[in-house]
């Protein structure tokens, strides 16, 4: 088993964690303005984020990349999500911002984020030895969805499910993957795409599912694994069928499906001969040079 293997497979146990816990008070108040941002994967759960808090009434909410922030905007509290706290275009971002308060969301404490923000929410339990991000977005997610209100035994039951069953396709038949989200799992479904780029190196796009009939759909074919993360709206499934690509479409919660993402992905790696735990090209934090 891989490292990036191990860690997908932690991820029920985490949540789980992170569903009974306390959720600081700074991430539950309503009625305030909010920008959250990240970069890479957590510029995607940013993206997720932004969309539940603002459906389930906690205040208008954006999301930007950290390196494409509305410098020109107020906000009453902006959120960073980083797992290691030290990437460059978060640190920039902070002392860029016009904001009330600032917190910042990671798995290791003491960074230097530390001082430039109002508070500290550390999930260092859901840390990660691997470069490619799992379980640290994941629970990041279910944290802030317990903070909405979310019940977090259904969506750990499903995690253990997505892990309990095998694997919804056989990367082997693909060489062209893509992966649809509407609302929250828009974020999602970029995220599922970066895995399988960042772990197999393979043709993965993400696109939200009503606009993918906008042009996108003209590449699919016999050898695209077409996957809708939530609920595929009315007739697509059907006209995306008829490329002769395969579609998926699941009912477990949609964090789940991305945890059945991350083993196809690293299955794919296999496939392919490549290391998932060494991918090309990354590294764990971005840190550029003065």
């Amino acid at each position: 088993m891989t490292l990036t293997q191990a860690e997908i497979r932690s991820q029920p146990g985490l949540w789980r964690r992170a569903s009974t816990e306390a959720v600081p008070e700074h991430l539950t108040d309503r009625d305030r303005r909010m920008l959250v941002i990240g970069c890479g994967t957590s510029a995607f759960m940013a993206m997720s984020y932004a969309d539940l808090r603002e459906r389930a009434g906690y205040g208008e909410t954006d999301w930007a990349y950290a390196s494409e922030i509305p410098v020109r905007r107020h906000y009453d509290t902006v959120l960073a999500l980083t797992r290691s706290g030290t990437t460059t275009e978060i640190i920039d971002a902070i002392r860029a911002l016009d904001a009330e308060t600032t917190v910042a969301l990671t798995a290791v404490p003491d960074g230097p984020l530390t001082p430039l923000v109002d508070h500290m929410v550390v999930l260092d339990y859901a840390d990660e030895e691997s470069i490619v991000q799992t379980r640290f977005p994941t629970t990041v997610m279910t944290l802030l969805r317990t903070g909405l209100g979310v019940e977090g035994e259904p969506v750990v039951a499903d995690g253990e499910a997505a892990l309990a069953g095998p694997l919804p396709a056989d990367p082997a038949d693909h060489d062209h993957f893509v992966f649809l989200g509407t609302g929250w799992t828009l974020g999602l479904a970029h995220e599922a795409a970066l895995k399988m780029r960042e772990s197999a190196q393979a043709w993965a796009e993400s696109y939200p599912a009503m606009d993918y009939r906008h042009g996108p759909i003209a590449v699919a074919g016999p050898r695209s694994l077409v996957w809708m993360l939530g609920t595929p709206p009315p007739g697509l499934v059907d006209q995306v069928g008829s490329t002769g690509a395969r579609v998926l479409t699941g009912t477990l919660d949609p964090l789940a499906q991305l945890v059945q993402v991350q083993q196809l992905a690293v299955a794919a790696a296999a496939a392919r001969g490549l290391d998932p735990d060494h991918p090309r090209a990354l590294s764990r934090s971005v840190v550029l040079a003065p």
